[in-house]
């Protein structure tokens, strides 16, 4: 028995180099195609750059499966008809880099075991998750060579892929070549998301995530004192907001610290918080996208004292005397509305008509304490780029200047590919006071199937790809939308959380059926009967209007916002009549 041990222990020993030589970290050389074509001795593993097959293969930017008939086929077709099986343990490493609002990682992964003979090299691609940018990488090996089992525990790496944003979500995939014309298993992807701020740089250094750590609550009877901690100087964050609810009840509150007193902790008062009620609050910088800090609060019952009880013989003087003087003041107001209505019927109908129009004045709404509602836009993209700009322009305005939280999948784009698109509407529909609905011609011919231009299949594999997940998803967001207007209607239930509305190069009849019953609007003339409906406030009433500058139809166009607004309605106009004008001539 021990004879077997010690056989044993020398064949392990005889084993483990050969293992600790295996599992090894492979990185590409420098060498052109050519040296990989031609099989020379000092290009066994190569990284090959779009320059290289530009000549050969012009779409290798767009980074397509690798076609190895096309590259190294043309000398030996027969290394090109095996396939072999996706790589293992794809994984991502982050590496240092001196830029502070970017990160740079190096893909890892290690090949299968399953057809490694033929296995001729690896394509590494990287997509933005909810953005079309792509980058390639393309790696080979000699033509001559051929892996054995063993190297399957290598460990391959890539080049760095630098500059990525900070907080964003990718996708990278890692294939195995040659590429079969019929196999699904030649891949493996996986979804990363690059480092916050926080984590790469400290809280101290980054404007949006950073938030109040310390945050202490104090309360002196019904009055509620808030302490936090500021943001450090070199961030430039000024102002902060605060925000309470309860059982559907919304409270915000706008901060701006007096740093010239304290520059490192500030003090406010919550106000109008009942009693006996848990209020779930948070607070932040008041800076886009802005990490918040909850915190609870609960007000307590406060209790009266009583001092002492009054006897009958001092409650019954008292109101005695209460009584008169009550009798007395209801007299006085008698004979003065007397007075009053006698001297109106002395008035003539002009007077009254000058004077109406003397008391006349502008009103501005309250901005000292409310809760800004929250707007979903949906919308189609099927009417090309230069509508989806002209849709995130308005979100940027009525976000900016209208006092309205705006949601809108452009811009949680993270949010949409963590839930995925249909998940993300169907929360937003819930959660949102409002919904608007921008309305065009593709939004109205969504169900209709798009017609072929050419005979070219190629062109027409191109244009079933455009309708991805997103576009099919805000068309299903519509119908719900549609569906639920239909039930509300016919129970008799309010309308208002819906709107439709249509840019000045759309027409009435682009905003489908079902959304007829809900109010639309013509934007941008409409501006200000889209702000009374967000914020409930009367554009007329008595002796006054509502007027506020900056969303006239002449004062919008001052602003920066407003400006590109405009501008990007002109651009989407004039892309639409052009797309017109194409379909018209062919």
């Amino acid at each position: 028995m021990w004879r077997a041990v010690v056989v044993l222990y020398q064949l392990l020993a005889l084993v483990r180099p050969q293992w600790a030589q295996d599992d090894v970290s492979t990185t590409a050389q420098n060498c052109s195609l050519d040296c990989v074509r031609q099989g020379g001795p000092g290009c066994q593993y190569c990284r090959i750059s779009s320059g290289d097959v530009k000549n050969s293969i012009k779409a290798f930017g767009s980074c397509i499966p690798w076609p190895c008939f096309e590259l190294v086929g043309k000398e030996d077709p027969q290394i090109c008809q095996h396939y072999v099986h996706a790589p293992n343990d794809v994984e991502v490493e982050f590496v240092d880099e001196p830029n502070p609002d970017s990160d740079t990682i190096v893909v890892s992964w290690k090949p299968s075991y399953f057809g490694i003979a033929f296995l001729r090299g690896f394509q590494v691609s990287l997509q933005a998750l909810g953005g079309t940018g792509v980058a390639c990488q393309l790696f080979l090996f000699n033509r001559n060579l051929t892996l054995p089992p063993s190297h399957a525990h290598r460990v391959y790496k890539s080049d760095p892929f630098p500059g990525l944003p900070l907080g964003s979500q990718y996708a990278v995939t890692v294939m195995a070549l040659p590429v079969p014309e019929e196999w699904e298993k030649f891949y493996r992807s996986r979804i990363f998301s690059t480092r916050t701020c926080a984590e790469k740089n400290s809280l101290e250094q980054c404007k949006t995530d950073w938030y109040p750590k310390n945050v202490t609550v104090e309360q002196k009877g019904t009055n509620v004192t808030v302490t936090f901690n500021l943001a450090p100087a070199n961030l430039g964050i000024r102002r902060y907001f605060s925000l309470c609810y309860a059982n559907s009840r919304k409270m915000y509150k706008g901060i701006t610290p007096n740093f010239t007193k304290n520059k490192t902790h500030h003090s406010y008062q919550l106000h109008g918080l009942q009693e006996g009620i848990n209020y779930t609050c948070e607070i932040a910088a008041d800076e886009m996208d802005a990490v918040r800090k909850k915190f609870k609060v609960y007000v307590t019952h406060t209790q009266k004292d009583v001092s002492f009880t009054p006897s009958v013989d001092l409650i019954l003087p008292l109101s005695l005397t209460v009584a008169v003087l009550l009798s007395a003041f209801l007299a006085a107001i008698t004979k003065k509305t007397s007075t009053l209505r006698m001297i109106k019927l002395d008035i003539k109908p002009d007077i009254i008509k000058q004077n109406k129009e003397t008391q006349e004045e502008l009103v501005a709404p309250d901005k000292s304490s409310f809760t800004p509602p929250r707007l979903l836009i949906c919308y189609s993209s099927c009417d090309g780029p230069a509508h989806v700009n002209a849709v995130m322009q308005l979100g940027a305005f009525i976000q900016q200047y209208m006092a309205t939280q705006v949601c809108l999948d452009l811009w949680d784009f993270l949010s949409v590919a963590e839930e995925g698109s249909m998940a993300w509407y169907c929360r937003q529909l819930r959660e949102c006071d409002f919904v608007l609905v921008i309305c065009s011609r593709g939004l109205k011919h969504r169900s209709e199937p798009l017609e072929p231009q050419g005979d070219d299949e190629d062109e027409q594999a191109a244009r079933e790809q455009n309708l991805d997940t997103s576009v099919l998803s805000s068309n299903a967001a519509v119908e719900l939308i549609g569906a639920e207007v239909g039930r509300a209607k016919a129970r008799g239930h309010d309308l208002s959380k819906y709107m439709a509305a249509i840019f000045e190069y759309s027409q009435e009849t682009d905003i489908p059926i079902e959304l007829r019953l809900v109010p639309h609007y013509v934007l941008t003339s409409d501006l200000p009967l889209l702000f009374s409906h967000l914020h409930g406030v009367p554009l007329h009433r008595p002796g006054g209007f509502l007027k506020i500058n900056h969303i006239t139809e002449e004062g919008f166009t001052k602003l920066p916002a407003g400006a590109a607004l405009q501008g990007s309605i002109q651009e989407a106009r004039m892309a639409m009549q052009a797309n017109i004008s194409v379909k018209g001539g062919n």
